[in-house]
This record gives structure tokens, sequence and C-alpha cells, in this order.
């Protein structure tokens, strides 16, 4: 092979890299949401035991979504590597 193709191989593997390492980021974000939503969810069960079946389905349906966009978010960046 010559040089130039292998250099340009080597780019473009960094380059997913990179780009994967970007698209992983949604994973930090999803998890910072899910500790705040768990911990204001303690906070208001705290102050009012009475109302946490109520709290506690709406943090089951808000837990999926956040989890959700993390699954995503991991679904690109294995994309990025894999198959691009």
């Amino acid at each position: 092979m010559e040089p130039q193709v292998i250099q340009a191989a080597t780019d473009l593997s960094m380059l997913k890299a990179i780009g994967a390492g970007i698209a992983a980021l949604g994973v930090l974000g999803a998890g910072i949401g899910l500790g705040l939503m768990f911990g204001k969810f303690f906070e208001a069960v705290a102050r009012q035991p009475s109302a946490e079946p109520v709290m506690r389905a709406q943090l089951v349906v808000g837990m999926a979504l956040a989890e959700a966009t993390a699954i995503f978010a991991l679904v690109v960046a294995l994309l990025i590597i894999f198959v691009a």
C-alpha cells in the first residue's frame, strides 16, 4: 500500500472515534438528569409521603424517557464506530 492510503485510513478511524465519543456524551446528560430526578423524588417523598404513589408513576415515565435518550446516544455512537 502507498503511504497516502495508510494515512487516509488512519485519519478516518481517528475521526470515527472522535465522532463516537461526542455522540456518547448524551449518556452523560441522561445520567445527570436521572440523578436530579431521583434526588427531587426523594425530597418530595420526605416532605409529603402520602403523595408517593402518584409521584412514583411519574418518576417511572420520566426515568424511561431519560434512559431512552441514553440508549439512543449509545446506538448512534456504536453505529458511527461499526457502520460508518
